[in-house]
């Protein structure tokens, strides 16, 4: 009897098992691919490196590619520092490669020339092009002459000889080992464009390479002050550059005062941003900048972040944009909060369109925002992914990343990447260097102590 009665409650549990899978089938079927969420595949790292203490870094050229996808394969540029070598050229790139083994170093010069980061990008399925800046001067030399240009990488052989993709500049640019360069890629149409900052007289000075010829087109773009970290984006020839004013501390009662309190002479500061375009880098110059946002009346940071188009040819922008700071608030600005936005705008031709802020955080909030990049789907739907600062009820600090829809349908709510070690910062395979719209979103940036990781997340 008992026997009988307990194969009959079990018969009853499977009979409800049942009923309820099938109910939850059911529901990811009408909800679609997105009802099951980001499912984090890897996570590990690619590299170390150490701080080269000669003002730049690894991730110091934020605004440039430094990861790329190219099917099934992911390329990073990774920073590494000469022992013994003096600054400021103290470092050399390293090309590294993920496959189904795993990372590995494929390419590196012999010597450590760069002061910089190096960005790469990829026009096709086979070639991947470095930007490099080497100092043609003996080691230990500062703000000397360079000799920016592009390594082509042909990834049938990686390991083999890059050739020398000289852009020809015009006149005598000063350019130097503060380059502030930024490159992009239209993947599908194999063509380039590169930018390096003249350190005399801060005109960004441009070259285009299409697909056949080479380099074909040079100019220089005028922004209202020193403008530098740009995000460049090109499609179909049509070139869009997002850049953030780096000048020295422009108020002299601001400036006396913080050098007074930290004992700092380095004072440079990031409150306005500005866009640029250029319908057709074959034929055309670029626009009059235009300023996206400023916080200079009081004081506050502005970081650029990304910068995306879409197929109409708008440009979306996103950055971080901070009120002010708290040494100049408590003094100049006593009472007023800080303010942290993340924020993410939509220009068409010169004019904004569309501006709000994604999320929101500062002072006595449980939540602030730190990084931002974009990122789009083959589908063609566009993603916010960001950091987050959080704090608990009880204080405790955590780091969280997550994931929110902008277009062509706007979630509700984000989605937390469930990360075992979240990103502060971090670069994205993005169409600016050349990868494709997918539906695997590659992370890379800075791990604990030295590391660099690389996080691979399937968004469907």
């Amino acid at each position: 009897m008992t026997n009988r009665v307990e194969s009959e409650l079990e018969n009853i549990r499977m009979r409800k098992n049942q009923v309820w899978t099938a109910l939850a089938l059911a529901l990811l079927a009408m909800a679609g691919p997105g009802m099951a969420g980001p499912v984090v595949e890897v996570e590990e790292v690619v590299a170390t490196c150490g701080s080269p203490d000669n003002g730049a870094g690894p991730y110091w050229a934020y605004g440039a590619p430094m990861v790329v996808r190219v099917g099934d394969q992911v390329f990073a540029s990774v920073m590494e520092v000469g022992e013994g070598v003096p600054p400021l050229c103290n470092t050399r790139w390293r090309l590294f490669r993920r496959d189904e083994k795993g990372w590995a170093d494929v390419l590196h010069p012999s010597e450590f020339r760069e002061r910089e980061p190096c960005p790469i990008i990829t026009t096709g399925p086979d070639q991947l092009l470095i930007s490099v800046n080497p100092s043609t001067q003996p080691p230990g030399t500062k703000y000397g002459p360079c000799d920016p240009h592009l390594l082509a990488v042909d990834l049938r052989a990686p390991s083999g000889e890059p050739a020398k993709v000289e852009p020809g500049w015009p006149g005598v640019p000063t350019f130097t080992d503060h380059s502030y360069r930024g490159v992009a890629a239209d993947g599908p149409r194999g063509e380039a464009l590169l930018l390096n900052i003249d350190a005399r007289t801060s005109a960004v000075h441009w070259a285009f390479k299409d697909a056949e010829e080479g380099f074909t087109r040079h100019g220089a773009v005028e922004f209202p002050i020193r403008s530098c970290y740009p995000q460049v984006a090109l499609r179909e020839r049509a070139a869009h550059v997002l850049a953030i004013g780096d000048i020295v501390e422009p108020n002299e009662a601001w400036r006396a005062y913080k050098s007074e309190k930290t004992g700092a002479s380095w004072d440079y500061v990031f409150r306005r941003l500005f866009y640029t375009r250029n319908p057709d880098v074959a034929s055309a110059e670029f626009e009059p900048p235009i300023e996206v946002a400023s916080v200079d009346a009081t004081g506050g940071h502005i970081t650029n972040l990304d910068l995306w188009l879409d197929e109409a040819g708008n440009a979306h922008l996103l950055y971080l944009k901070s009120t002010s700071s708290p040494i100049l608030r408590d003094r100049f600005f006593p009472g007023e909060p800080i303010v942290t936005t993340l924020e993410y705008a939509t220009v068409e031709n010169d004019r904004i369109i569309h501006h709000e802020p994604l999320a929101t955080g500062g002072e006595s909030r449980a939540e602030t925002p730190r990084y931002g990049r974009f990122h789009a789907t083959s589908d063609g739907a566009l993603y916010a992914v960001y950091s987050i600062h959080a704090r608990d009820e009880n204080g405790a600090a955590r780091l969280e990343n997550r994931l929110l829809r902008l277009t062509p349908k706007r979630d509700a709510e984000p989605t937390r990447l469930d990360l075992k070690n979240p990103f502060g910062m971090f670069f994205t395979a993005t169409e600016r260097g050349g990868s494709a719209p997918s539906d695997t979103l590659d992370l890379l940036g800075p791990g604990s102590g030295s590391e660099i990781r690389h996080a691979q997340i399937r968004l469907r």
